[in-house]
Formats: C-alpha cells, sequence, structure tokens
C-alpha cells in the first residue's frame, strides 16, 4: 500500500509532466528555487520529495501549487478524497426532503441538554430497527456506540 508520501511523489511527478517539466530533481530544484522567496532547497530535498520520502511543509507546497497550476489540495491528497466527500453530500441531499430539512433546523437551535435527549431517542431508535446479526457473526454490546459531542 502507497503511503501517503508516495502518494504526493506521484501527483508532484504528474503536475511537472502535465505542466511541461521533466520529473527530475535538478529540474524541480531549479524552477523551485525561482519562486520560493525562503531558504533554497537543495538537490536531495527536492529529490526527496519525487521519490516520496518526504513532503513539504505548507509553504513550499503551496509554491509547488502555483507554479504547476494545481491546488495545494490536490498535490497533497489529492482527488479521491473530495470524490468521496462529494459523493457522501450528494447521498445526504439526495435522502433528505423538506419535511427532514425542517427537523435538523429545529434540532439545531435546540440547547444542549435537550439535543443531547434527542440524539439519545434516535439512537434507541436506530438499535431496535437495526437488522438482527447473522448466525455465527459477532456481535456489539448493546451499550457501546460511538460517542458524539453535545
Amino acid at each position: 500500500m502507497e503511503t501517503a508520501n508516495q502518494k504526493f511523489a506521484k501527483r508532484l511527478r504528474a503536475s511537472m509532466e502535465k505542466a511541461g517539466y521533466e520529473p527530475k530533481p535538478a529540474v524541480l530544484e531549479r524552477e523551485f528555487n525561482l519562486r520560493y522567496w525562503g531558504k533554497p532547497m537543495t538537490l536531495h530535498g527536492v529529490r526527496r520529495w519525487l521519490l516520496g520520502e518526504s513532503m513539504p511543509k505548507q509553504d513550499k507546497l503551496e509554491t509547488l501549487a502555483e507554479w504547476l497550476i494545481v491546488t495545494p489540495q490536490h498535490l497533497r491528497f489529492g482527488e479521491e478524497i473530495g470524490k468521496r466527500i462529494d459523493k457522501r453530500k450528494a447521498r445526504w441531499e439526495e435522502a433528505i426532503g423538506y419535511r427532514e430539512r425542517e427537523a435538523f433546523e429545529a434540532f439545531i437551535n435546540l440547547p444542549a441538554p435537550q439535543r443531547k435527549i434527542v440524539k439519545e431517542v434516535i439512537f434507541a431508535f436506530s438499535q431496535i430497527a437495526a437488522p438482527a446479526p447473522e448466525k455465527g457473526a459477532t456481535s456489539v454490546k448493546s451499550g457501546t456506540r460511538r460517542r458524539t459531542r453535545s
């Protein structure tokens, strides 16, 4: 499995190629140092970026992104996480009608102690409505669930 640094290196190399640059340490060092106003990067340092051994700090990442005309988020995280988030948002938007939105608005406007009670009622109903586990499957204790903030 690829590490975050290796995924970053792959996106950096691809972005350099797309921008018309060879993904080589000497090219990266020269072009980066022409644009970065802090302490210059060494050939060894940028080589480590390209090999996925390290990842630049935010200020250097922003310089790379501006030079390569991509977002810093794309370089650091890629598009996969954004797509997963968009998919969850779309599912949420499709599943909620006007009445549910009204209920959520009312819930949000409740004081924290009352929200806590409503959450407990919802969790109780969801446990009752959950399908029974199949034979041989491990069951979760009824008293355990994720904690939520009030």
